[in-house]
């Protein structure tokens, strides 16, 4: 069993901030899988994701997450809903690799897990919303088994090779700044366009 040296704690907990934005439930089950399969000694507070219970639970989680993110629509509605969730749990795991440490510590990877979800919550969600006026559901379907490979991949490098994931996040951080201003004028000319065709709607009472 491996235990996890400064930069794995630091990377880990980067790595759990930024994909708990994109997919929790995933995030949660792979944390508890590596623990209950005895690849690596969890952090003593993330250890409670490897019980039994709590790995069936996010494993069901999973599964519902996986088909909801596939249907168009429907995966913003989810998105919508976890706004609430994936952000303070970012927060909260990324808090928890440090839960042994002196308080600083662990107040800043909660800042800074809760930022990273944050930040790649929001560009998930807009860039969903975006892709799903496409009438075809392939891109969608893309776009959703990208983000679940990335977050298995990314969760792998943070455990294996830190400094490669650093380099990756960082790539990830910079794509996400670019990114979510044109997302905001994005959706903000998308909809300018429904509220047009709403007040252009024939029947409409002349002022």
């Amino acid at each position: 069993m491996d235990h996890f040296d400064t930069w794995q704690l630091i990377a880990l907990a980067a790595a759990l901030g930024w994909a708990s934005g994109i997919r929790l439930y995933a995030v949660l089950f792979i944390t508890g899988a590596v623990g209950f399969a005895g690849w690596y000694e969890l952090p003593e507070h993330l250890r409670i994701l490897s019980h039994p219970m709590v790995l069936a639970a996010s494993g069901f989680m999973v599964v519902a997450e996986f088909f909801a993110d596939k249907v168009p629509g429907f995966d913003s509605m989810w998105d919508l809903v976890h706004t609430f969730v994936r952000i303070p749990a970012g927060a909260a795991l990324a808090a928890s690799v440090f839960g042994d440490s002196p308080p600083a510590w662990t107040l800043t990877a909660a800042i800074l897990g809760g930022t990273l979800a944050a930040g790649s919550h929001f560009t998930k969600s807009g860039a969903r919303v975006l892709i799903n006026t496409s009438p075809e559901p392939f891109s969608n379907w893309a776009a959703s088994f990208g983000e679940d490979m990335l977050v298995g991949v990314l969760i792998y490098l943070a455990l294996a090779y830190p400094i490669l994931f650093f380099i990756v996040l960082a790539a990830l951080v910079v794509l996400t700044i670019w990114m979510l201003p044109k997302l905001v004028r994005s959706l903000r000319a998308m909809m300018g366009r429904i509220q047009r065709w709403f007040g252009a709607a024939p029947g409409r009472p002349d002022a």
